[in-house]
């Protein structure tokens, strides 16, 4: 006997120590291996100040499957971790620590805050590094990256030095995405639209030297400070002949011009559109066209500024009170109308983002966004599930210039300098010691860092070593796979690919498998408002690692959303809890002799081979199934073998040769044990790592620990479709003969006789071999085998099989008394619960007040009860006339 494994499945016991275990000895460390094909998976970054959630868990499990599979399939497989400096969520944090010391950044200058924000770095940086760890994450932290390294910034301001020396990047004034609380330029990714309810305003625009007015409506009514036109479609009849008049602005008085352009829409509102250029970014394009020119009417801190009139100073919504009020003082206003309207919030602070033109740095997308279009339609690029794929295409074809400044201290800082004396702008690593116009040394840097996505966009090829020609790069590049979520397609995946095309001339990934969002068991979004979250270190502390992963992948396909039931996380604990019991009786039984030698397929018997013959098959499913990232389909294959076919019937069947005295047919029994036990564990690593290593160790002539040894093959050899038929036929006779009896509640200590009924002499060799099967697990007392059921009789449970009908007579397993007196008492509860429903719905009172959905039902209740009763004297005829 060789159990030494622990008599309880404990995951704490075991989890932290084997993660040591792998770390310490390198089993995540990739290597330069010419010899062996490489596997790349590039994790995407989160926020150095960012903790675990079940995105990130569901995110990386998926990662950690992939990377172990291909590292036992004998790849180099190359996971490489890492964090991003996430400029707008750590400059927040910061701002506030020092805030709550009675500081602040302008006191603190540059260089003091920057101080701050490294200290914040190094102390809370680690906090999702080490949560991951506690997932099982197999991932090279040798080579973890930090998009504020020095490599990683160098790779930076090379790519911002290409594309500016190639006209790609260049300054000017645009419609921006502002942060008044933040007081910074923010992406699109960093805005989070929130449906609310708010109102449309109608008002009233006088035609100069005239009684006449236009009518516009409006969402925002305090940007018509900032009013430089009132647009209409040039096709619009109702303003034909107000095209090239001039309206005056309200409150304001300035005379603006009535524009006619194609961007307006005849049938929203009352046609007519007021045109702000420096405060929506659709205005701005009319503006442009039109030459309009701009007019800026609010502060970078969300209040109204000079050009405002009476107005600045005002914060926007109180400009917006006051304005309101005053149009409709002075007989402006011509109505307000409900409007729900989808509002831009900053994804850090929650305030409302304000559109506004402001100079900044952009880069012209349009001649990169084509070879990334054209890839994806190549083929090179594949988004997993394909239907993204036109999300992709959507946005490169809609493509705007990208907004790449920030107007923050933590992040990369732009490196451009200017002359003070002649402006002149000069791009360079180092600041220059003259300016290059002018010869003049009073230079001074930008005070701006870069987009966070501009250094995130280069992370598949930076992260190895770019721009310098490094082997990691030469060998590891590019990446097989990138794993994230849906949500982040527009602004980091799009990003990488034109990025990589542009600086490598090559797509970064060959797939992109996109994950949905974990909700709660509601179907609901987790959120802290909701207080709905679950915290998966919460999760893996009660139930273990190996449960939450199997949770996560289940039952979950890509790009669809998922719900998180604690429910599922303990069915697959019990999972665990039963391979791990099913592990110590095979240790149980094994004899220390039998180890030392090879199995031989000459000597097994038809359930051994049905075995051997199952697991080849799932061995070919479950691989073809990864190839396919249909990793929710493998992972239920791989259950479904070792839960039903493993553990509930192989073990179960050769149990009596385990306790026999045929020696041979035990050493065969066992060796098959083994070996298909192995297959199991190697099968399910990368899904549950810890239980399966765990026991792995604990199995005899195991040389390599589990993570690397070597994924199981498909054999030609172990194809046995005979012996498959043959102890299917057989399991479908129990099962058959087991329901019957359990819809008899019949308890399985009561053996009865089993007849089989067949002309076919297939079938009855099967069922020659068979018999010990249904004797040990259908409660057979004896076989019998007819070629008719002529003298059966008709006091019988029966079992339709193809060819083959089962009978068990009544009397072997029925006290015909009691089970009489048993049916007369469910005859006597059926009527009196029919009596009552009847009653109930024969009365007109409650079928007039009560409730649609109580009288149905009410109804269906009475259906169930004469559907039972018609069944039970059915039952009681049947017994008492063949008694």
């Amino acid at each position: 006997m060789l159990e030494n494994l622990s008599k309880t499945y404990s995951p704490k016991d075991f989890e932290d120590r084997l993660y040591k275990y792998w770390s310490d000895n390198g089993y995540f460390k990739a290597h330069v291996d010419k010899n062996k094909k490489p596997y790349t998976i590039m994790m995407p970054p989160p926020n150095v100040t960012g903790s675990l959630h079940m995105g990130h868990a569901l995110n990386n499990t998926i990662q950690d499957i992939l990377i172990r599979w291909k590292r036992m399939d004998g790849y180099e497989a190359l996971w490489l971790p890492g964090t991003d400096h996430a400029s707008i969520s750590t400059e927040a944090k910061v701002v506030e620590k020092i805030k709550s010391e009675g500081k602040s950044k302008e006191e603190l200058g540059r260089e003091g805050f920057l101080e701050e924000a490294w200290d914040w770095t190094h102390k809370y940086g680690g906090t999702i590094k080490n949560q991951l760890k506690k997932l099982g994450v197999s991932c090279d932290w040798s080579r973890d990256r930090f998009t504020l390294d020095e490599g990683l910034s160098n790779a930076v301001e090379e790519v911002f030095i290409k594309l500016y020396e190639k006209g790609l990047i260049y300054r000017g004034d645009r419609i921006i995405n502002w942060c008044p609380n933040c007081r910074t330029a923010i992406s699109d990714a960093e805005v989070e639209h929130e449906d609310s309810e708010g109102h449309i305003w109608y008002i009233r625009y006088p035609i100069k030297d005239s009684n006449d007015y236009i009518a516009i409506a409006t969402t925002r009514p305090e940007t018509m400070l900032g009013d430089l036109a009132i647009a209409v479609n040039p096709e619009d009849k109702r303003y034909k002949d107000l095209i090239g008049k001039v309206a005056i602005l309200p409150l304001m008085n300035r005379e603006i011009p009535i524009i006619a352009d194609e961007y307006v829409e005849m049938e929203f509102g009352t046609g007519a559109v007021k045109i702000t250029p420096s405060h929506d970014p659709n205005d701005f394009e009319v503006g442009a066209r039109h030459e309009l020119g701009q007019c800026i009417i609010m502060s970078e801190d969300g209040s109204i500024n000079s050009e405002g009139g009476e107005y600045q100073g005002l914060e926007r919504y109180e400009a917006r009170k006051k304005i309101v009020e005053d149009l409709d003082k002075q007989g402006y206003l011509i109505e307000i109308k409900d409007h729900q309207n989808a509002v831009g919030h900053c994804e850090r602070c929650n305030t409302v983002v304000e559109p506004l033109i402001s100079k900044q740095w952009f880069v012209k997308m349009e001649p990169l966004a084509k070879p990334a279009l054209e890839a994806y339609r190549k083929g090179e690029v594949n988004f997993i599930p394909e239907r993204f794929g036109k999300i992709y295409t959507n946005w490169l074809e809609n493509i705007k210039d990208w907004c790449i400044s920030r107007q923050l201290w933590w992040g990369h800082r732009l490196p451009v300098y200017y002359c003070d004396d002649c402006n002149e702008i000069i791009v360079s690593r180092t600041k220059p010691e003259k300016c290059n116009k002018c010869s003049s040394t009073n230079l001074h840097q930008d005070t701006d860092t870069l987009d966070t996505w501009f250094s995130s966009a280069l992370w598949p090829f930076s992260t190895l070593g770019w721009p310098e020609k490094t082997e990691d790069l030469e060998y590891f590049f590019p990446t097989d796979v990138l794993i994230t979520g849906y949500d982040i397609i527009f602004f980091w995946v799009v990003r990488m690919v034109f990025s990589s095309i542009e600086q490598m001339g090559e797509v970064p990934f060959k797939d992109v498998f996109l994950t949905g969002l974990v909700r709660d068991s509601q179907g609901r979004k987790m959120s802290k408002s909701l207080g709905n979250g679950i915290d998966p270190l919460e999760v893996i502390d009660e139930y273990g690692a190996d449960a939450l992963r199997f949770t996560l992948v289940t039952g979950n396909t890509p790009g669809n959303d998922m719900r998180f039931y604690l429910e599922r996380v303990e069915a697959n604990r019990n999972f665990a809890n039963k391979l791990w019991n099913a592990t110590r009786f095979v240790l149980m039984n094994l004899e220390e002799e039998i180890i030392e030698h090879e199995l031989n397929l000459e000597n097994l018997e038809e359930e051994d081979k049905w075995i051997l013959s199952r697991l080849n098959t799932v061995i070919k499913d479950v691989t073809e199934n990864l190839d396919r990232y249909e990793i929710g389909i493998a992972a239920q294959k791989i259950y479904d073998f070792i839960w039903d076919e493993y553990c509930d019937w192989y073990i179960e069947m050769v149990k009596s040769r385990l306790y026999g005295d045929d020696k041979e047919s035990k050493e065969v029994a066992e060796k098959v044990l083994l070996a298909v036990l192995k297959d199991i564990l190697k099968l399910l690593h990368p899904f549950m790592p810890y239980i399966t290593e765990e026991i792995w160790q604990h199995l005899p002539k195991t040389e390599n620990p589990l993570i690397v040894s070597q994924w199981p093959k498909y054999r030609d050899d172990l194809h046995f479709p005979k012996a498959e038929t043959r102890i299917e036929f057989i399991m479908t006779g129990i099962k058959g003969i087991r329901n019957a009896r359990a819809e008899m509640n019949i308890v399985p200590s009561r053996k009865s006789t089993v007849i089989f009924v067949t002309e076919d002499e297939g079938i009855k060799d099967i069922i020659n071999y068979g018999k010990r099967y249904f004797i040990n697990l259908a409660s057979a007392e004896k076989i019998e085998i007819l070629d008719n059921k002529t003298n059966i009789g008709d006091d019988n449970i029966s079992v339709v099989l193809s060819k083959c009908e089962i009978f068990l007579p009544l009397k072997d397993l029925i006290d015909f008394d009691k089970e009489i007196e048993r049916l007369e008492k469910e005859r006597e509860k059926l009527e009196s619960e029919l009596k009552r429903v009847k009653g109930k719905l024969a009365n007109k009172g409650f079928i007039s007040k009560a409730p649609e959905k109580v009288v149905a039902e009410e109804r269906e209740k009475q259906k169930k009860y004469e559907e039972m009763m018609e069944k039970v004297l059915e039952r009681l005829e049947n017994i008492k006339s063949n008694r």
